[in-house]
């Protein structure tokens, strides 16, 4: 038999990095820094957990809420300074990276924003302006003007759609509503639906909203009480009701009250919510049938976790600090849905925002 070659070796080693290279299953984080004004492109490691900036993107305004196409082709960025902006980026899909294609106004401030499920429609809420908008999107993913603003109760936070495309729900943490709309996806008209709202407790201050995927039941976080409401979801009506409310403070917590987020898993059987003056995680088991949620425990994370989100995949989880200007990424037990942390990167300043795409 001859010697193999020294040429002939470093051949098959080449093959073999390379063939584990692909093996490599990546997903990339989108994290809005207000403060510095940029968007900072992360790609996480779905298999070791590590977390790595691949590129920071100026945007020129104080970015906050972003919102990714349902075909995550496209990445959408609120700009909260003047003039009241949406970035639009398209999202290359071997990398991640981002390319701006386009800007468009929007009619104020906006806290909140969302695609409906066809990709046609961009929805935007605003706290200070007490309004929400419709705006049409092109076919080259770019928005237009606003086709129509509607008066909201006082500081719509979140603009929320079903998986059906035809009820829309905004949540007004000034006036303790949810205001329920009916959504016309041809025309991209808002109805409002009978009822007109869901009202929570006086003060609690609904702030995010999110629909469990078994379409019979919802969560909704409360800023100033940092409660949680366990709702029924009627898809057909397109209407909520409450079936029961629970603290997510951890014990011993005696600071003010400052609920941020929530997240549910992709398979709908844990729920994720943020804490910003405990500067907590709290974890809880979802029972698909009645829709109940169980306390699994407290984790502690970045200083002010205003945002997190939730990888594809179910298995990740990536929480960043406002204050301390970091992102941590943490395992989902898959069994139990407790948190483990396992690698932490530097943002830029102020970050507040998360989306997450897996890579092909």
């Amino acid at each position: 038999m001859k010697p193999i070659s020294r040429l002939a070796l470093v051949a098959v080693s080449s093959l073999l990095l390379l063939m584990q290279g692909c093996a490599t299953r990546t997903s990339v984080a989108y994290v809005a820094n207000a403060d510095s004004r940029d968007i900072s492109v992360v790609k996480l490691d779905r298999d070791r957990g590590t977390v790595e900036t691949i590129q920071t993107l100026p945007v020129g305004g104080m970015v906050m809420p972003m919102a990714l196409s349902p075909d995550k082709g496209r990445l959408y960025a609120a700009l909260r300074s003047e003039p009241f902006s949406v970035a639009a980026f398209s999202v290359d899909n071997r990398t991640g990276q981002l390319t701006r294609i386009g800007t468009a106004p929007l009619p104020d401030s906006m806290a909140n924003i969302m695609t409906d499920r066809t990709g046609r429609w961009l929805f935007a809420a605003s706290y200070g302006g007490n309004k929400i908008s419709v705006s049409p999107i092109g076919a080259s993913g770019v928005p237009g003007p606003a086709a129509s603003v509607i008066a909201t109760g006082k500081n719509a936070h979140a603009a929320i759609i079903d998986a059906a495309n035809k009820n829309l729900f905004v949540t007004n943490l000034g006036s303790d509503q949810v205001l329920q709309f009916r959504f016309d996806a041809a025309s991209g008209q808002l109805t409002p639906n009978s009822p007109a709202a869901f009202s929570t407790r006086t003060g609690a201050g609904p702030r995010h909203l999110v629909l469990h995927p078994n379409g019979r039941h919802a969560y909704l976080l409360n800023e100033l009480d940092a409660t949680l409401d366990v709702l029924s979801f009627d898809a057909q009506r397109g209407t909520l009701g409450l079936i029961k409310t629970v603290s997510t403070l951890p014990a011993g917590f005696a600071g003010k009250p400052w609920g941020a987020d929530l997240h549910l898993t992709p398979d709908g059987r844990f729920l994720y919510t943020s804490e910003r003056n405990s500067h907590t995680l709290a974890m809880w088991s979802v029972d698909a049938a009645s829709g109940e949620v169980k306390l699994i425990g407290h984790v502690p994370t970045e200083k002010q976790p205003r945002g997190f989100q939730i990888d594809p995949s179910g298995k990740w989880l990536l929480a960043v600090g406002q204050v301390s200007h970091g992102l941590t990424a943490y395992r989902i037990d898959a069994a139990t849905g407790r948190l483990t942390p396992q690698s932490s990167q530097a943002m830029g300043k102020n970050p507040n925002w998360v989306e997450i795409v897996n890579l092909p």
